[in-house]
């Protein structure tokens, strides 16, 4: 009976505790369902209205053949979770294999560049250290995520993956120590090619999303981009899911009209007149003639360690341009009846303060442009604009020079020319005296600001016949389905002058190179007929011209009697120079290296025009000439000789070697190196016998 009372008494207690949890329960459901209701129903309709962003797929920048000049890659962030359960859990840590992983992180992954040529920075930087470091800390303290390797592939992951020490721990995912973070990023195969043209990318810090900030990046940002898709809230068994309501369509791929190959070929030449002049900047922009493609665009400056790199896009700001402004001068002239003929004749004795140090007095329309006579192309442009010189900017105005180009370069500018009212802004009177001045200084390029890409896309309406078309760096739109919308051509002017009047200008600006007394004469070369102008201008710093100082430009087109290409080189440099030796040496080396790649309209003559046919080996070290010209049947060659190279811990002389082989000597001695061209080294920004110190970087320009 005593069991049976403790039995049942246990029972009852077991049963009210059972029936006061159900109406516990029942006292709790019904508050939650009927009293608390409105609160949960509000709650629930507010998560369930959240909605979310989902970001797009940026478009690819691609060459006009297709090949990739920005595009999105997807890379991982490969950590190390000191803090896993499988990590906490060793004990004693084994070292041994810890010292292995550390070895092929140093190796494949290192935290410094030529981490073992330096013992300090070995010391300071290796995973040695850093592991041992983050390892014997409290188990508590441990970071967990040290970030192992950055932006890298899944295969760098499944390598990191099997390294020692990590290949110990079985298993995927969050069940092992070593894991990946996944984001994408844009990349540029062409490293810094077209830099400042193609553009680049960064996030807005407010709403995490990518948008372009210079170039073409920027300037197409609405097509690449894409639309955001939205992503709502639904109710599922396990809980709150997101469901897409609207997806993401993916941006633009936009096909350029940059052409790689003349983009590199106008690159090299560029720098390397920037470097033989000692040039502060240089920029250049080559064209189609037919279409306005920009098939080319480069910038390139001197930068605070002494070596030249891309920069500022100066072909779409304003500069005064000097005497490359006479032609449109002339154009004008003609156009408007002012003279007739290329043999119309004017008085270039002292004008508007001005004096023609070229003789003969009295030229010709073609020897005004031939000797760039200042008070020559002024006297003409009086014939019509003396009366009346604010008419001036009136006729560019109306032949389009003044309106946007839309080229689809970031920054692009108008050109800059005041118009010669008889009063100034404030109403103060401007005397005749003072307007004719300035008239006569315009017509010859000065007192006015244009940018390059304005000048060249005169000159190539000129080459064009007169059709005034309009420079341009987007091909077509590719949309994510595949179709192909291509941009038709666009013309600033359908004309900017007659056929006849191009023609006139042409055969004069044709004298600046091929004329007995031009002014770029320098640029003449029997394979290509280059026709242009030179000009020169001192800088503006201060307020003040700067005589030390001269930008020396060259604007014109080739070939000749049938033009192809337009180009124009811009070039700050130290006085003492011509636009002859360096802005016009560079319309001229990428016209013939275009000649020598048949890219001209010709036969590919590269080989047999060089050397005479007599082949060439460049300098290295494992070179055997004799045995290669055995083997391919060749009687003569030449060799460049090996350069003696300087004592250990200098810059080596690596000029007239192979590039693997000289890459080789300069990184073995610490020096970080950069390559512009192909072919053997002919230049290198760090001369012979400079220190090496930590960081030391070179660049080597090479050419065939």
């Amino acid at each position: 009976m005593a069991t049976r009372q403790t039995v049942n008494l246990r029972y009852a207690i077991v049963t009210l505790l059972f029936v006061a949890f159900g109406v516990a329960l029942s006292v709790k459901l019904f508050h939650t369902t009927v009293v608390e209701a409105p609160a949960w129903n509000e709650r629930a309709r507010k998560d369930l209205s959240k909605t979310s962003v989902i970001p797009p797929e940026r478009g690819n920048l691609l060459a006009s053949n297709g090949n990739i000049l920005a595009c999105n890659l997807k890379v991982y962030d490969i950590k190390l979770d000191l803090r896993h359960n499988k990590v906490m859990g060793q004990n004693p840590l084994p070292w041994a294999k810890i010292d292995s992983l550390a070895d092929s992180l140093d190796y494949y992954y290192p935290r410094a560049a030529h981490l073992h040529q330096h013992p300090d920075t070995f010391a300071k930087y290796s995973w040695h250290t850093r592991l041992k470091k983050e390892f014997e800390k409290d188990p508590g303290r441990r970071p967990r995520a040290l970030p192992i390797a950055r932006k890298k592939t899944l295969e760098d992951f499944e390598m990191i993956r099997n390294f020692p020490y990590l290949k110990d721990f079985k298993g995927s995912g969050f069940r092992i120590p070593v894991y990946k973070e996944e984001r994408n990023v844009r990349i540029y195969p062409y490293g810094r090619m077209a830099y400042r043209s193609i553009g680049r990318v960064n996030e807005n810090s407010n709403t995490g999303e990518f948008h372009g900030y210079s170039g073409l990046e920027k300037d197409l940002d609405s097509l690449l981009y894409g639309k955001p898709g939205e992503a709502k809230k639904v109710a599922l068994t396990s809980g709150l899911g997101n469901w897409v309501s609207q997806p993401a369509v993916r941006g633009y791929d936009i096909l350029t009209t940059i052409d790689i190959d003349i983009q590199d070929m106008l690159e090299e030449e560029l720098l390397n007149i920037c470097m033989d002049s000692r040039a502060e900047w240089g920029t250049a922009i080559l064209m189609e003639v037919e279409t306005g493609e920009i098939k080319a665009i480069s910038n390139i400056e001197l930068l605070e360690n002494g070596t030249y790199g891309e920069a500022l896009n100066r072909a779409v700001l304003p500069f005064e341009p000097g005497s490359v402004m006479k032609p449109i001068s002339l154009m004008i002239a003609f156009e408007d009846g002012l003279v007739k003929s290329v043999n119309d004749q004017v008085n270039c004795s002292p004008f508007q303060r001005t004096s023609d140090p070229h003789a003969p007095t009295i030229k010709n329309m073609k020897q005004v442009i031939e000797m760039s006579s200042n008070t020559g192309i002024a006297r003409v442009i009086f014939r019509g604009y003396a009366e009346n010189p604010a008419s001036f900017h009136d006729r560019l105005t109306s032949i389009g020079f003044f309106e946007p180009m839309h080229s689809g370069i970031a920054g692009e500018c108008i050109p800059r020319i005041r118009k010669l009212l008889p009063q100034d802004s404030r109403g103060n009177n401007i005397t005749m005296t003072a307007r004719h001045l300035d008239l006569a200084r315009q017509a010859y390029g000065y007192n006015t600001e244009i940018p390059p890409i304005y000048t060249l896309s005169v000159y190539n309406a000129i080459a064009n016949g007169g059709r005034y078309v309009r420079p341009h760096l987007v091909r077509s739109l590719i949309s994510e389905d595949g179709r192909d919308s291509v941009l038709p051509i666009s013309y600033i002017r359908d004309r900017i002058c007659s056929e006849e009047t191009a023609a006139k200008v042409r055969e004069c600006i044709h004298e600046v190179v091929w004329g007995t007394s031009g002014t770029a004469r320098a640029v003449q070369d029997s394979r290509v007929e280059v026709a242009g102008k030179t000009g020169t201008a001192y800088p503006v710093e201060n307020g003040q011209y700067n005589t030390s100082k001269r930008r020396y430009a060259f604007a014109g087109f080739f070939p000749y009697n049938n033009p192809k290409y337009s180009c124009m080189a811009l070039v700050l440099g130290p006085s003492g120079t011509s636009a002859n030796r360096t802005s016009g040496q560079v319309v001229k080396n990428i016209a013939l290296k275009m000649f020598a790649r048949g890219m001209l309209n010709n036969k590919s003559t590269y080989s047999s025009q060089r050397n005479n046919g007599v082949p060439v080996f460049m300098a290295s070290e494992k070179l055997e000439p004799n045995e290669i010209s055995n083997q391919l049947g060749i009687s003569n060659h030449k060799r460049v000789k090996t350069p003696e190279l300087s004592a250990t811990g200098t810059v080596p002389d690596v000029r007239g070697l192979d590039a693997p082989t000289a890459v080789k000597l300069l990184e073995q001695r610490g020096i970080d190196v950069s390559l512009k061209g192909t072919g053997r080294v002919v230049a290198q920004s760090l001369p012979e016998g400079s220190e090496v110190k930590p960081g030391t970087s070179i660049t080597l320009s090479l050419k065939i």
